[in-house]
């Protein structure tokens, strides 16, 4: 009985020794906070968890978690964390990762394990630059953006991380940033219960190389009328009384309107379970960049068979079907060998 039991902690024992290493005023130290916060309440070990990086600021995550981790290859922590998951499924296993590193040299990784829906919390900063080799542009970077590497500015179309993850067919996808703890940790949570893959974006601020990218809409005095908060089962408004919403027109665009306008039935009502990712797409699409009225919150969050728990079964029924296969007799046998339908 003893061993279900799961023994209370305290941000303090999920926290390592080593000191943390990132520059002052960084976003990252914010979204330490919340996690190791967080952890406590979700009634689960450390010696249970798993932390996996990959290379960049963000990657330094495990180093200061008193859990299991690997600091992995660059962009290549969503195949790491994919066959852990698989091999142990007994384990919590998170995914940390900025924009460089998730959606540049990592993109592929990242899009197979959320179509595949392997149990994964993904936590993918996003900064919209470099931070640790000193300010290149970045897969999230907006057009025109004057960097070490783009001095003549960008030409590229950013990447929308969120956009990203739904047109993957991810089963969860959220949106938090870093000047919100409460808002933060609530979105973790979720995250962290949802059986199957979840992406979480986190609007990060590099104050060294970056400062500000998301100051028009994260700001305290600029939050109620550029954050649009999304709350399953109510309709989708936002201001400081409430008084702007979201409106589904007759042509299936979405549109900014003022609730006085068109009346609060009027407004869409946010589905976070609807089976059809358009219309969620449709709401991560609605700002041209964090300096529009942005979304905020879960945009979908379904059920689908877990990969691992697909896999487990698959071979539980190949076994049932032909028997328990001999790997020696196999690695003995010669060149080839001829597999029976």
């Amino acid at each position: 009985m003893t061993d279900t039991i799961v023994p209370q902690t305290t941000r303090k024992d999920w926290t390592s020794d080593q000191e943390v290493r990132w520059c002052p005023g960084c976003g990252d130290y914010s979204i330490l906070a919340a996690v190791q916060m967080l952890l406590p309440e979700l009634g689960v070990r450390r010696e249970s968890t798993v932390f996996v990086s990959g290379i960049g600021c963000a990657a330094r995550f495990p180093y200061y978690m008193n859990t299991y981790g690997m600091h992995s290859i660059h962009g290549r922590a969503p195949a790491i964390a994919t066959g852990l998951a698989v091999s142990r499924p007994d384990l919590d296993v998170w995914v940390v990762s900025g924009d460089g590193d998730a959606l540049s040299i990592g993109g592929n990784h990242l899009i197979h394990a959320l179509r595949r829906n392997v149990n994964l919390t993904i936590l993918l900063f996003n900064n919209q630059i470099y931070g640790l080799t000193k300010g290149q542009y970045s897969p999230t970077s907006e057009q025109g953006k004057v960097t070490k590497s783009t001095p003549f500015g960008s030409l590229e179309t950013p990447f929308n991380p969120v956009s990203l993850a739904l047109g993957a067919e991810a089963t969860f996808v959220a949106r938090t940033h870093d000047m919100d703890r409460k808002h933060m940790m609530e979105t973790f949570r979720r995250a962290h219960f949802h059986r199957g893959a979840a992406l979480v974006e986190i609007y990060q601020n590099c104050n060294v190389f970056n400062d500000g990218a998301f100051e028009a809409i994260t700001g305290k005095d600029a939050r109620a009328e550029k954050l649009i908060p999304l709350v399953d089962g109510e309709p989708i408004r936002f201001g400081a009384e409430g008084e702007h919403g979201v409106m589904l027109d007759a042509d299936g665009r979405l549109r900014l309107v003022e609730v006085s306008d068109v009346g609060v039935e009027s407004l869409l009502v946010h589905d976070e379970a609807r089976e059809d990712p358009g219309l969620a797409f449709q709401l991560s699409r609605l700002a041209r960049g964090p300096f529009e009225p942005t979304p905020i919150g879960v945009f979908r969050a379904v059920e689908r068979p877990e990969y691992g728990d697909a896999m487990t079964a698959q071979m539980a029924r190949a076994e049932e079907a032909k028997g328990v296969g001999d790997l020696g007799a196999l690695l003995r046998s010669g060149g080839t060998w001829t597999v029976e339908a």
